[in-house]
């Protein structure tokens, strides 16, 4: 092997093990604007609850986006299964069929 190739793999062992195994925390700046009373009860639990205000409002967007998520799922199947609901019922009313026979 040579000394370019122990080099690559060197630094190639670096970046798995310190750089794609540990979690970036890559963060971005954002500004935002609440409305009065959402801002006075935020501020409010987040006294109570004793958790920083960006942790705060991080929790609350991963809860929404989960919920989003799951409501475009939902949205998708009800689509997709009105799609199929004709097919699936010749299909049932052909396996009646076969049971009126026996």
């Amino acid at each position: 092997m040579s000394n370019k190739e122990k080099s690559f793999d060197k630094v190639c062992s670096i970046y798995f093990k310190y750089i794609l195994l540990s979690k970036p925390s890559i963060m971005k700046n954002l500004s935002l604007k609440l409305e009065d009373d959402i801002f006075m009860e935020t501020e409010k639990i987040l006294y109570k609850v004793k958790k920083n205000r960006n942790r705060y409002i991080n929790e609350a967007l991963a809860f929404y986006n989960k919920l989003q998520r799951r409501r475009l799922l939902s949205k998708k199947l009800t689509k997709e299964s009105a799609l199929v609901s004709a097919e699936s019922m010749k299909v049932l009313s052909e396996f009646e069929q076969f049971q009126d026979e026996d």
